[in-house]
């Protein structure tokens, strides 16, 4: 009797653990509603392709599905971040996160929600510098570089373009704010001169008392770190035409399809950037998605990343607990190990389940450095004929 209720035990274990592993919940958070919203989704769209790939395989700890769950985080909103995230928690049952996307709500989530029910998160896109000292037990990383990168990036092509005085506008959160004081930082000590660093509310119909006081203090460039669907496009159209400013560098959050959309040529002769990958490791991406959404979307190509890392460190681990597999992260993410590239994580997958090591270079060629945060290549957009062409990549 006693065997037989033992071999009874293990076999209700076995079907237990079975069970456990049918499906593996990974929550997306990101701003589907707000000044970033025609970005979201080619990001979402970039997380779901690495969940699908790695699902189809069926080579995640021996079978199991993935399933993406959406949230929205409004990107602005830090209590309603919370509280959606939260749930993806607490309702949804999800083992891992990719997101958020603004700094603010990331922070927010990090420290309300990921921090207190230790769920590792990875974000494509948050790059405030402070997200580099929080707090954050281990559980954090990002495909994103620091916007400590972006204001040398930034310093460089104006540099390269001989533009020494520039008036700057960003949006009034930490997104904006840290990504202007980087920049200001790092272009006077080139020998630059910021005329002003001015921040600027969303939200608002009228800026022309900002644009006022940025025209007053003058530049060769106007430098919008805003969002594309928000005030950073209000700005702009105020610019023009006013006849304030018509020429701009739009960083990271400006760059789109929706800003060509809203002024085509009226942008001529500006400059912009992006974290994107290489050329090369751009041209694989983009035939891995084959058409089904625009790859070339900022911040699009780290969110697949982001969900590959998960995946792959969880099966590094063995487990879906991310007191687990967060130790993980960096492992499969960096050398030593065998290199996957894109559209391989089913190989990376196999390798990791032999006991073997991988260094996943994935859609941006992955570098995790530091606190667990990508070194960063940008690639520089030059506006001519209404369209954005690239220049090169930094």
């Amino acid at each position: 009797m006693k065997k037989l209720l033992t071999a009874t035990a293990a076999t209700a274990l076995m079907a237990s653990t079975a069970f456990a592993a049918e499906e593996v919940k990974i929550g997306i958070i990101l701003g589907f509603t707000g000044p970033i919203e025609s970005l979201t989704p080619s990001m979402a769209d970039g997380a779901e392709l690495a969940i699908q790939e790695v699902s189809d395989s069926g080579m995640l700890l021996d079978g199991a599905t993935v399933t993406p769950v959406r949230a929205d985080s409004t990107c602005i909103d830090a209590g309603a971040a919370t509280a959606a995230a939260e749930r993806l928690i607490t309702s949804d049952g999800v083992s891992g996160i990719v997101g958020a996307d603004c700094s603010g709500v990331t922070g927010a989530i990090l420290s309300n929600v990921a921090v207190p029910n230790g769920v590792v998160m990875i974000s494509p896109s948050a790059t405030s510098p402070a997200l580099s000292d929080a707090e954050d037990n281990g559980l954090f990383f990002r495909t994103a570089p620091s916007d400590a990168r972006q204001g040398a990036v930034i310093t460089e092509i104006l540099m390269d373009q001989d533009i020494k005085e520039v008036a700057v506008t960003y949006t009034n959160n930490d997104y904006g704010k840290g990504l202007a004081d980087s920049f200001q930082q790092a272009f006077e000590a080139a020998g630059g001169t910021v005329t002003i660093s001015a921040a600027h509310e969303d939200g608002k119909a009228d800026y022309s008392a900002e644009i006022g006081a940025l025209a007053s203090a003058g530049g060769d460039r106007l430098v919008v770190a805003g969002y594309v669907d928000q005030g950073g496009s209000g700005i702009v159209r105020a610019a023009l035409d006013s006849g304030a400013f018509d020429t701009f560098h739009f960083p990271d959050g400006m760059i789109s399809e929706k800003l060509l959309e809203n002024f085509g040529s009226e942008i001529d002769g500006s400059s912009g950037a992006h974290p994107s990958p290489s050329e090369e490791l751009s041209t694989a991406y983009a035939d891995l998605v084959d058409g089904r959404f625009d790859s070339s979307s900022p911040f699009t190509p780290e969110s697949y990343d982001a969900a590959a890392l998960i995946l792959l460190a969880m099966q590094a681990a063995g487990s879906t607990d991310s007191s687990d597999y967060k130790t993980k992260v960096m492992d499969v993410a960096n050398a030593p190990g065998e290199k996957i590239s894109v559209g391989e994580l089913a190989k990376g997958l196999e390798i990791l389940k032999n006991g073997g090591e991988i260094d996943y270079e994935g859609a941006t060629g992955v570098e995790l450095i530091g606190p667990g945060e990508a070194a960063g290549n940008y690639r520089e957009i030059n506006f001519e004929d209404g369209e954005d062409k690239t220049a090169r990549y930094r």
